[in-house]
């Protein structure tokens, strides 16, 4: 195989990927986003204060998101195994298979070697054990942040097809307390983390937030980082630091919305514009695919399904702002 070939290949493997992305990006106007947010074990009167506050915050965001939302946060003495247990089957047996799944798990995480545990208090719930109450959940689009030290042992129990993984560490060796979680929650309250500026925060903008004040965080404190996060989102590779084309990483994360801003907030919540920004949304995954398929395309080709995508992207957008 020569140079254009191998080039060739790899963009039409990427392709192929992307259309597989695409059939779990597709959203259903009549379908629900689920947002499961645990405050494990502070262990400490600072700690417990922190992880309740952010699972507050979070809790606001998420209910401010529509009438739609399906908003289940624990903190303090209530965020138990038994008790979460309890909600993702309730989930398990509620949510259709258009519906969106997130979880965000806050704390303090413990890593042996071979299994990683969420602290709660009462029994801790291991990495095996969430994947399987979040594998019987129907939702074919799922997001889980685990946000806590030592959450990237837990990577590989939890990733699957379809699921988005994000940890606050590299692996589950990172076991000091992380400050990866406030910069999570800032970026879905910060407009600075829409990149691309259409009123929509996606995991993989919140990833790149997040972690790029982290790092800032370390810096200016003139300390040696002791977290490092990572994301993946394919369900069966490793998890990586920087997501591109090549190692096919983010490209379901920057499709999956985790919350809309202004405009788009409203019409979300609007039914009669509801099936306009699903259109709106699907138009610009189609862009974002036929730009990272160009190489692999004539340029005529690239050039009217692009210019196409474009008019009809402008046409639904001007609905929109009616």
């Amino acid at each position: 195989m020569n140079a254009r070939e191998r080039i060739s290949s790899k963009f039409a493997a990427t392709a192929a990927l992307l259309i597989a992305i695409a059939a779990f990006s597709v959203r259903s106007a009549q379908a629900a986003p689920y947002y499961v947010t645990v405050a494990g074990l502070g262990g400490e009167p600072d700690y417990e204060q922190r992880f309740t506050a952010l699972a507050n915050d979070l809790d606001k965001l998420f209910k401010a998101a529509g009438s739609d939302v399906h908003v289940y946060t624990f903190s303090g003495s209530s965020a138990t195994k038994a008790r979460l247990t309890e909600t993702l089957n309730q989930i398990a047996r509620d949510a259709k298979p258009e519906d969106e799944f997130t979880l965000i798990l806050i704390g303090h995480g413990s890593y042996d070697g071979e299994d990683y545990k969420f602290n709660l208090p009462g029994p801790d719930i291991s990495g095996e054990e969430l994947a399987v109450l979040c594998n019987k959940i129907a939702a074919k689009r799922q997001l889980i942040v685990n946000t806590t030290s030592a959450s990237g042992g837990s990577i590989g129990a939890l990733q699957r097809a379809g699921r988005i993984v994000i940890a606050a560490t590299k692996t589950g060796t990172e076991k000091n307390a992380t400050v990866f979680s406030r910069y999570w929650v800032d970026a879905l309250g910060d407009s600075a983390a829409d990149v691309d500026k259409n009123e929509a925060i996606t995991a993989l903008e919140a990833f790149q937030y997040a972690d790029h004040k982290t790092a800032a965080f370390y810096e200016s404190q003139k300390r040696l980082a002791t977290e490092h996060a990572v994301i993946e989102d394919t369900g069966k590779k490793e998890a990586v630091r920087t997501t591109s084309a090549e190692n096919g990483e983010g490209l379901l994360a920057a499709s999956f919305v985790i919350l809309r801003l202004g405009a788009a907030q409203k019409a979300a919540n609007d039914p009669a514009k509801r099936a306009l920004l699903d259109k709106k949304e699907d138009l610009e995954r189609k862009i974002d695919t036929l730009k990272i398929q160009k190489a692999a395309m004539t340029a005529e080709d690239y050039k009217r399904q692009l210019s196409g995508a474009l008019v009809d992207l402008a046409r639904v957008q001007a609905e929109l702002d009616k």
